[in-house]
This record gives C-alpha cells, sequence and structure tokens, in this order.
C-alpha cells in the first residue's frame, strides 16, 4: 500500500528551484511511510537560459501585470489524485511569479486540481520575493486552495553585488565564484539545510494538521527576513507596475516595437539599483526603530496581510 503522497510541482531553468524541492524533500523520500512524485512545469513557449538581454526584459511587462504569454502542457493528474499535499518550487522574475508559474496557476486543470488542496510553495529567489508570494497566495485563493507554507531560499550576498552576480548567471550561464563576485544564487550550504523544512513538512503531513505549519517553518529560518529590501520591493512593486503599462502599449510580448521601452527600463532598473535603492536603505534603517517591526514581520511572512 503506498504510503502518505506529496505532489511537488516544478520549474527550473537552471536546476535550482528543483535542487531546492529535492533537497527538502530528502528526508521524507527516505521514510517508507511517504511517497514523493515530481511533476515539472513545461511552457509550451520556450525561455532561454542564459538569457539574451533583449529576451529577459522582454518578459518583464507580462511578468509585472500577470499575463502569461503561453500554456502549459498536459499535466497527468492520475498518479497523484490522492496526494495529500502540493509543493510548488519554482521562482520570481520581476517582483512577480515567473511567466511558466503564472501560466501553472491560471490553467484550468491545474486549478481544477488544486481546489480545496493544501499547498507550500517554495521560492528561490534574488532577495525579494514579497509580492510573489502574495500574487501566488491570490492565485490559490482563486483555485480554491490553502497556502498552507511558504519557504523562501535566497541570494544571502549583499544586495547590490547580487545583482552582478545574477546578471553574470543569467546572461553568461557563469555561476561560480569568480573574480571579486561571489557564487551566484541560492548558496549549496543553504540548499543543503533546507532538508530540516522538509521534517516540519513530513510532520503536517502525518498528522494532517496545517493550520500552525508556517508559524513553525519561518521560526526553523524558512524566510531570511530583510525589511529594508522589503520596503525596497513594495516601492519597486508599484514604479514597475507603471513601466509595464507604458511598455504594453506599444505590443504584447515579442513585438520589437517595445525593445526602446524595455531598454530605458533596464536604464531605469539599473539606477534604481546603484544610484536610488543605497539611500532609500539608510533612511529606512534610520526610521526602523520607530516601526513596528514584530507586527510587520507577521505581517509579511505568516499571511496576515493578505488574509484581511
Amino acid at each position: 500500500m503506498e504510503g502518505k503522497k506529496i505532489a511537488v510541482f516544478y520549474y527550473s531553468q537552471s536546476d535550482q528551484a528543483f535542487d531546492i524541492a529535492g533537497s527538502i524533500m530528502s528526508h521524507v523520500k527516505s521514510d517508507a511511510g511517504y511517497t514523493v512524485v515530481y511533476k515539472e512545469i513545461r511552457p509550451l513557449r520556450h525561455f532561454p537560459f542564459p538569457w539574451t538581454r533583449n529576451e529577459f526584459f522582454d518578459a518583464f511587462p507580462e511578468s509585472r501585470l500577470g499575463i502569461p504569454v503561453c500554456g502549459i502542457e498536459r499535466v497527468d493528474f492520475s498518479d497523484i489524485s490522492d496526494a495529500r499535499l502540493v509543493i510548488i518550487s519554482g521562482q520570481s522574475w520581476f517582483l512577480s511569479p515567473s511567466l511558466p508559474l503564472q501560466a501553472f496557476f491560471t490553467d484550468d486543470s491545474v486549478k481544477n486540481y488544486l481546489k480545496g488542496r493544501n499547498v507550500v510553495f517554495i521560492n528561490g529567489c534574488r532577495n525579494m520575493w514579497l509580492m510573489t508570494m502574495k500574487k501566488v497566495y491570490r492565485y490559490l485563493d482563486e483555485a480554491g486552495a490553502n497556502m498552507a507554507g511558504h519557504i523562501v531560499l535566497q541570494d544571502r550576498t549583499a544586495n547590490l553585488v547580487s545583482v552582478a552576480s545574477i546578471v553574470r548567471w543569467m546572461m553568461y550561464g557563469r555561476k561560480e565564484k569568480s573574480f571579486m563576485l561571489p557564487h551566484a544564487g541560492v548558496s549549496d550550504k543553504d540548499i543543503r539545510h533546507a532538508e530540516v523544512f522538509g521534517d516540519i513538512i513530513k510532520d503536517a503531513v502525518g498528522t494532517g494538521s496545517y493550520a500552525s505549519l508556517q508559524r513553525r517553518l519561518v521560526a526553523a529560518g524558512a524566510i531570511d527576513y530583510k525589511p529594508s529590501v522589503l520596503f525596497l520591493e513594495k516601492v519597486g512593486h508599484r514604479m514597475f507596475g507603471l513601466w509595464a503599462v507604458f511598455i504594453r502599449k506599444k505590443g504584447e510580448y515579442g513585438n520589437p516595437r517595445r525593445q526602446l521601452r524595455c531598454t530605458l527600463f533596464m536604464i531605469y532598473l539599473l539606477a534604481v539599483l546603484y544610484i536610488i535603492s543605497p539611500l532609500a536603505s539608510l533612511l529606512f534603517r534610520l526610521s526602523y526603530p520607530l516601526r513596528n517591526s514584530k507586527r510587520q514581520k507577521d505581517t509579511d511572512c505568516l499571511f496576515f496581510g493578505i488574509r484581511n
């Protein structure tokens, strides 16, 4: 007889999201009482990796506005119809779920499958995850699913340094440490350590109780909470919305007429990252003692801010 089953969906260009999910599930798979079934999310449109500059920024407007540019290949749910928990592992693009993830969440067959199920979302990202989490929550809510947990594994390098290392990886395929730049993306150490979250998830699946799962995950370090970075993310998300609409006025995804506006957005983004964001972070830190930091962390990490 099959054990307690967990369905793991993942989308990964570089294998990072798959490796993170595999580490989290490693202790679960080793328990004979549990079964883990992996399902790859396959978009009908190919997204390159490494990216070219034009292809990368052309994906920005639709990512930010929540407009999937393609569907996904048909998913076989026959072997996971009895899954007790669904895990979805992916990434953020432009402070939003990646386009393949958005295509997954808006697929009718996926929404039918997720209805009534408990879901844990895993985000392997640079360092900004809050708006992605909120959008995933809304996708799940629309499908009638329950977001039971959220895990974030992020690049721990200093914000401006990680920008350079991520660009090197995404545009040139060079992830390893080189010259003055560190290893890009989530560290191997953090990926290995993520197995501790699997023990917490396994306990929740075993008992069938998910009410305290997110609080237990956060207590175990599932989210490295950086309030100054999230402050920048919230401001940036609003500005990204204005830019996305501005670019879309020149055409839909793939239209060469909008490349100039995409290039202007790239210049704006670099200016914000390297000139404006350090000043904004400094101002935030100076005012931080006046803020209710505990309440804000609970709001951001425990879903309080989106359930109200």
